[in-house]
C-alpha cells in the first residue's frame, strides 16, 4: 500500500514523516526544504510505504510543487492520502483539504500541534469535524509523537475498506452552485473516462485550467457551453471564476471552524517571535545583524572551537602517519608502495580528513539558525534586496543550501514556478560558496592570516555575493529580462531547534565528507600521486619537476600568471578541483609532501601573501566541481546551457583574482 503525504509548508509534515518512517530525512523549519518526493517505509508496517510531497497551499498548477503533489495523485492514484495540517492555522489549511477531497481518494486528516492549541487554550472538536468533512480526523503532535499510531491505524482501516471521503459539495445554493452542476452535467461522462474525479475536474475548469480541457478531450462546442456557464456565474455572483472558488471554499471552512474550533489566544511563541523580528527584520538593521551572527559564527568556527579541533585532529593525523612511516620502512617494502601510502594517501587524504570539526561546526551553527525559523526572516528580508536583481526572495532558499553544496541548492532550484527565475537562480548559485571550499580557505588562512580568520572567511563569502549580484544585474538586462516571480512567505514562529534534528545535520555532512574523502578525493590522490612520481616514460623521478604532473602544469601554468600563481602546482591543484574542491588542498600536500599540519611551510614555496589573496578569490568563483555540473546539465536540459555557465564561472573568477591580486600588491607594496 502507497500513502501520500500532503499538506501546507510549516505545517510539521516533514518531522511526522520521520516519525512514521524513522527515516533519517532533515527536518528544516523554512519554506522549500522539501524539494522532491521522498519515500519511506511505514514502522511496524513494511509492506506500507509513504511519499512525502513538497509543501503546498492549493492544488493549482502554478508551481513546480503543485505540479507534483497533483500529477503523483493524479497518475499514481496511491492507495490512501494523509493530509496533516497545522492546527494552530486550521482555516488556512483546510483550503487544500478540501480539494484534496475532490480527488475522492481514501483520506485521513491530522491535526497536528494539538498539544500547541490546547497549551494556549484552544480546542477542536474532531468528531464533529470529522462528520463535516466527511473523512477520518486523529489530533496528533507529531513532535511529541502523540496519536501517530492511532494515525497509522486509521490511515491503513480506511485505505483497506477503500472508505472515500463522504462529503464533496462544498458550495450554498447560488451561482457558484448551479455553474459547478451544470458542468459536472456536460463532462461526467469525460471525467469518468479519463480517469479523473468528477468534481475535481470541474473545479479545473472552472480555474480555465488547460492540461484538464486536454486530458478531458473536450471538444470546442462543449468548452464554449463551460465557458458560458463561468460567464454567467461571474456575472451574477460579481466575482471572477477563482475568486469565486476560493470564496466558496472558505466560507465553508468558516462555517465548519465556527462550529467546531474554539481559537487560541495569541502563543506566547508567537508574542516573543513578534517582539524579536522588531530586530531581525527590521528595515534598516535587519542585514548588518544578519551579517553580525554570520561573523560571529565565523569566529567560533574557524578561530576558537572549530580550529581547536582541526588542530588535535591534524596532530593524531601526523602521528598516526609517522607511526605508520616508522612499521614500513622497519617492513621494508617496496619504496613506491611506501611512497604510495604516506606521500599520497596519508598526505592527500589527512589533509583533508583535518577540516572534519570545521566542517562540522559551521553546520551545528547553520542548522541552529535554520530550525530556529531564522532562515525564513533572512529569505523575508533578502526579498526587496532580490528583486533590485531581477529575483524574488523565494530564490534565496536555493541560494542558501548552497552553501552547503551546490547540488541540492541547484536541484532546490525546482521550487520555482517561473522558468526564467529558475534559470537565472541555477546560474547564479555557483557564485555562493559551498562547504567543499573551506578546507581552501582554512588552508590558506592559517598559512597567511591566522590572525585574521573569520574576517577573511566573510570577505570571501560576501564577495561571492557581490560577483553572483554583479552577474545578475548583467543578466536581468540581458539574457533575463522580465520581471520576477511575486513572493509570498509564512513566517514561523521561532522555536527551540531539535537536539536531533541539529546531530543528524551534522552527521550528514560528516558522512558526506568521509565519503568524499576516501572516494573522489582518494581516487584524485592516487592519480596525482601517480602522475607526480612518474615521467612521460614511467620511470620513477626523484624530483616532481621532471613528473608527468609537471609537464602538464607547465602547460597551463600560463594561464594563471597574471594572477600571481604561476607555479605548475597551483594550476594542477586548480585542475583536480574540477573533481572536488578538497582535492585543491590534497594536490598542493602531495605535490610539496606537507603534513596535515605542516600549511605554512607547503604555501610558502608557492604563494605570496597577494597570490594567496589571488588563488582564494579564483577557488571561491571558479566553476564547481563535476557532480554540480552534471546537476546544472540536468536541471536547464541543455549541455550547451551548463558549458556556459562553467565558461561564465571561469571567466568571472579570471577576471576577479586578477583584480583582487593588483589590489593586493598596491596594499602589501
Amino acid at each position: 500500500m502507497i500513502f501520500a503525504l500532503a499538506g501546507n509548508q510549516n505545517c510539521g509534515k516533514t518531522t511526522f514523516f520521520n516519525q512514521l518512517t524513522g527515516s533519517n530525512q532533515h527536518v528544516g523549519n523554512f519554506p522549500g526544504v522539501t524539494v522532491d518526493q521522498k519515500t519511506g517505509t511505514i514502522r511496524s508496517h513494511k509492506d506500507c510505504s509513504i511519499v512525502d510531497l513538497p509543501g503546498i497551499y492549493s492544488l493549482r498548477p502554478y508551481t513546480s510543487e503543485e505540479i507534483v503533489t497533483r500529477d503523483f495523485i493524479l497518475n499514481e492514484k496511491p492507495d490512501g492520502i494523509i493530509n496533516i495540517v497545522d492546527a494552530t492555522n486550521i482555516e488556512r489549511n483546510l483550503y487544500l483539504t478540501l480539494q484534496l477531497i475532490e480527488m475522492q481518494i481514501p483520506m485521513v486528516l491530522a491535526l497536528n500541534m494539538m498539544d500547541e492549541v490546547r497549551s494556549n487554550g484552544g480546542s477542536i472538536d474532531t468528531e464533529q469535524l470529522s462528520a463535516k468533512l466527511g473523512i477520518p480526523v486523529i489530533p496528533i503532535a507529531a513532535s511529541k509523537n502523540e496519536g501517530v499510531d492511532e494515525l497509522i491505524h486509521t490511515a491503513l482501516e480506511t485505505a483497506r475498506k477503500k472508505t472515500l471521503p463522504a462529503i464533496t459539495d462544498f458550495c450554498a445554493p447560488g451561482p457558484i452552485h448551479r455553474c459547478i452542476h451544470s458542468i459536472a452535467l456536460q463532462i461526467e461522462d469525460h471525467a469518468e473516462n479519463a480517469g479523473i474525479p468528477l468534481r475535481f475536474a470541474v473545479t479545473k475548469l472552472i480555474e480555465n485550467d488547460h492540461e484538464m480541457v486536454q486530458k478531458l478531450r473536450l471538444d470546442p462546442n462543449e468548452l464554449e457551453l463551460i465557458e458560458h456557464s463561468v460567464a454567467q456565474m461571474e456575472n451574477e455572483h460579481k466575482m471572477d471564476r477563482n475568486a469565486a472558488l476560493a470564496d466558496m471554499r472558505y466560507a465553508f471552512i468558516e462555517d465548519i471552524c465556527r462550529q467546531t474550533v474554539i481559537k487560541c489566544q495569541e502563543s506566547k511563541e508567537h508574542r516573543r517571535s513578534v517582539k524579536i523580528d522588531k530586530l531581525l527584520t527590521h528595515r534598516i538593521l535587519a542585514i548588518p545583524v544578519f551579517l553580525g551572527i554570520m561573523l560571529i559564527i565565523f569566529w567560533l568556527t574557524f578561530g576558537v572551537i572549530g580550529a581547536a579541533l582541526s588542530d588535535l585532529l591534524s596532530f593524531g593525523i601526523d602521528s598516526l602517519s609517522a607511526l605508520t612511516d616508522h612499521a614500513l620502512t622497519v617492513y621494508g617494502i617496496n619504496p613506491v608502495v611506501h611512497s604510495l601510502v604516506i606521500d599520497g594517501i596519508f598526505t592527500g587524504v589527512g589533509s583533508v580528513l583535518s577540516f572534519i570539526p570545521i566542517i562540522i561546526v559551521l553546520f551545528f551553527f547553520l542548522s541552529f539558525l535554520e530550525d530556529s525559523g531564522y532562515m525564513a526572516r533572512i529569505a523575508f528580508v533578502m526579498d526587496k534586496l532580490l528583486r533590485k536583481i531581477g529575483l524574488s526572495g523565494r530564490s534565496f532558499v536555493p541560494m542558501l543550501i548552497g552553501f552547503g553544496c551546490t547540488v541540492p541548492a541547484v536541484m532546490a532550484s525546482r521550487t520555482l514556478s517561473s522558468e526564467r527565475d529558475r534559470k537565472m537562480t541555477i546560474m547564479l548559485t555557483p557564485f555562493i560558496s559551498c562547504s567543499a571550499k573551506i578546507t581552501i580557505y582554512s588552508f590558506f588562512t592559517a598559512a597567511f592570516f591566522p590572525d585574521h580568520g573569520a574576517i577573511v572567511m566573510l570577505a570571501l563569502y560576501v564577495t561571492g555575493i557581490a560577483a553572483g549580484i554583479l552577474i545578475a544585474l548583467i543578466f536581468k538586462k540581458t539574457a533575463f529580462k522580465g520581471k520576477p516571480i511575486p513572493f509570498v512567505m509564512e513566517l514561523p514562529n521561532y522555536r527551540l531547534p531539535s537536539l536531533k534534528s541539529v546531530l543528524l545535520l551534522m552527521w550528514e555532512k560528516a558522512k558526506d565528507f568521509l565519503s568524499r574523502a576516501f572516494t573522489v578525493i582518494f581516487l584524485a590522490t592516487i592519480i596525482i600521486w601517480f602522475l607526480q612520481s612518474f615521467d612521460a616514460r614511467l620511470n620513477v623521478v626523484t624530483n616532481a619537476h621532471d613528473s608527468l604532473l609537471a609537464l602538464i602544469g607547465q602547460l597551463i601554468a600560463p594561464i594563471f600568471a597574471p594572477l600571481g600563481f604561476g607555479d605548475w602546482r597551483a594550476a594542477t591543484a586548480l585542475v583536480s578541483g574540477f573533481t572536488a574542491k578538497e582535492a585543491v588542498v590534497s594536490t598542493i600536500s602531495v605535490l610539496s609532501g606537507s603534513t596535515a599540519s605542516g600549511v605554512t611551510a607547503t604555501l610558502s614555496q608557492i604563494f605570496s601573501p597577494a597570490s594567496a589573496v589571488s588563488f582564494l578569490v579564483f577557488t571561491l568563483l571558479y566553476t564547481p566541481c563535476v557532480a554540480a555540473i552534471a546537476a546544472i546539465r540536468r536541471e536547464m536540459g541543455s549541455v550547451k546551457q551548463a558549458a556556459g555557465v562553467v565558461v561564465l564561472q571561469c571567466g568571472t573568477a579570471w577576471a576577479a583574482s586578477f583584480l583582487a591580486y593588483q589590489i593586493m600588491r598596491i596594499i602589501l607594496g
